[in-house]
């Protein structure tokens, strides 16, 4: 039984998942349905948290749009997702940041990682 579920996670991963860290700011291309027609639509903020594995893997990223943030999370291996580019490497030092929800202006800053 462990073995077909291990065979059907794998079918389903992406070949070319990409590659980011928490507090990367990141634009995450996503398709979206409206209709009979797609479009792509653009989501760009800080990544706040990665968990799960395998397939089962998700990312949250939060933005400020209008002065209200908004936060989305998406499976890393979804069909919908068309790709995630990363805009800026972020410095941070804890595997999640929900301290960023409470702060607003240049202390929910990220600092940015000089390679």
């Amino acid at each position: 039984m462990n073995e077909i579920i291990k065979n059907i996670e794998a079918a389903q991963m992406k070949a070319d998942a990409p590659k980011f860290n928490v507090g990367d700011t990141v634009r995450v291309y996503a398709k979206i349905k409206e209709g009979n027609r797609e479009r792509i639509q653009v989501f760009e903020g800080v990544v706040l948290k990665k968990q799960g594995g395998s397939n089962r893997e998700t990312f949250t990223v939060r933005k400020n749009s209008n002065g209200i943030g908004v936060e989305k999370t998406w499976p890393l291996h979804s069909p919908t997702i068309e790709k995630v580019e990363v805009v800026r490497l972020g410095k941070v030092r804890r595997a999640k940041l929900n301290y960023l929800r409470d702060r607003v202006g240049k202390s929910a800053k990220v600092k940015e990682l000089v390679k």
